[in-house]
């Protein structure tokens, strides 16, 4: 049985406008140029196995189909499917993102690689409940997700997380800090380009007569969109504002929110539009004059921690950000340096950031060119994949040699 370098398995759809499929490109193009071939799994969009060739340099992609009523029956489907094609094949390193695809693995490691990385962005012990409400009273299925969670723990060599927050959380589970290691996420400055332009205008320039405000990522409840609206509604009864959601969602999160906006008399400010191309994205955004990432303090974002994508690229955009004073926000940057930090939960709070940017557009301004400087120091794709490939080297798998 031949023995193959790195195998990149999750279960998410690739390419998808989602943090994650990003991520996932980045970062198996990092490795496929630092150690070659890389053979790329994700979850067929179709009913149907669907094997493309190259569609990076070096990277080859197997999508898997994970067909079923719920998300258990959609596991186990993939599961399946994913034993048949792991069968006579071995790697130098098989690279996984969640116990969805990593159990099948974290089980019988020895047979299917010899170093096994678990990146862990989330946990389902901690997410699921907010996704399916009643997973929170169903202790049995939360301590089965749990025990698979440490299986794949214990079994990996090398955990790579984005966030401090994280780290600590795993080692609150046993793990050793030696195992683990912080690389968090990343931006393309091509895509998420600084606009000098845009954003709120400079002092001596009039202010906007309307604040133009935008929300983009995903529509979870640990999110805080609901409060973006009730801000709003507080921001209208100063200054004229609309804000623009984009962001994948499930037809009752989008209602939810619409009933929400029309209950407080705003329904015609609200723009709630489907997930759209990075490029689409940032016209968006540079037409806008705040972001929010209004993070809710639940155990998701304060005991599991996360590194908000959305919070990142918006710092690359050239358009100030209002955020939730969380532990994994001031990981990114410091308040009223590169962006403007409320009390976590409260519409009020995010009101008065709102005015205060409209009211002093030097600050908004500052705030920008500050962000833009600390993506380019410290966040983008290329740095998170520089770290990656070291700690891949640091197990002992052989990089491509330069001739």
């Amino acid at each position: 049985m031949h023995k193959q370098q790195i195998a990149y398995i999750s279960f998410d759809v690739v390419p998808a406008p989602k943090g994650a499929a990003i991520h996932i490109a980045a970062f198996s193009q990092a490795l496929a140029a630092a150690f070659g071939h890389i053979e790329l799994v994700t979850v067929s969009p179709t009913a149907e196995q669907i094997d493309k060739d190259e569609i990076f340099p070096q990277v080859q992609q197997t999508m898997l189909p994970a067909v079923g009523s719920n998300l258990i029956s959609r596991v186990l489907y993939f599961q399946n499917l994913l034993r048949g094609w792991l069968q006579n094949r071995q790697f130098a390193a098989i690279h996984i993102r969640s116990i969805y695809e990593g159990f099948v693995i974290g089980l019988n490691k020895n047979k299917y690689c010899e170093q096994l990385i678990f990146e862990v962005n989330g946990l389902p012990s901690i997410e699921l409940k907010y996704r399916y409400p009643g997973v929170a009273e169903d202790r049995e299925l939360l301590h089965k997700l749990h025990s698979q969670e440490q299986i794949c723990l214990a079994a990996a060599d090398l955990i790579i997380t984005p966030s401090y927050v994280t780290a600590a959380y795993l080692q609150s589970r046993d793990i050793p800090s030696h195992k683990i290691q912080v690389i968090p996420n990343g931006v393309d400055l091509d895509v998420f380009t600084y606009n000098h332009s845009g954003g709120i205008l400079p002092a001596m320039i009039k202010r906007p007569a309307v604040i133009q405000i935008i929300y983009f990522g995903t529509l979870s409840p640990w999110q805080g969109v609901n409060l973006a609206i009730e801000a709003l509604e507080l921001v209208n009864k100063d200054v004229p504002a609309y804000l623009t959601v984009i962001g994948q969602a499930r037809e009752d999160q989008i209602k939810k929110l619409k009933q929400l906006a029309l209950k407080l008399g705003i329904a015609e400010k609200l723009t709630i539009l489907e997930p759209l191309s990075q490029t689409q994205l940032v016209e968006h955004i540079h037409a806008a004059d705040i972001i929010l990432a209004p993070l809710m303090p639940s155990d998701r974002n304060l005991v599991q921690g996360c590194c908000p994508l959305k919070i990142l690229e918006g710092m690359a955009t050239g358009v100030p950000i209002i955020a939730s004073d969380l532990p994994v926000v001031r990981e990114l940057g410091e308040d009223k340096v590169h962006f403007l930090l409320v009390k976590p939960g409260s519409a009020k709070a995010i009101k008065d950031a709102v005015l205060q940017l409209h009211n002093d557009p030097e600050l908004a301004t500052k705030l920008a060119k500050n962000a833009r400087q600390r993506i380019e120091e410290k966040y983008t794709w290329k740095l998170a994949g520089a770290a990656l490939t070291a700690a891949y080297a640091q197990l002992g798998i052989k990089r491509l040699s330069k001739i």
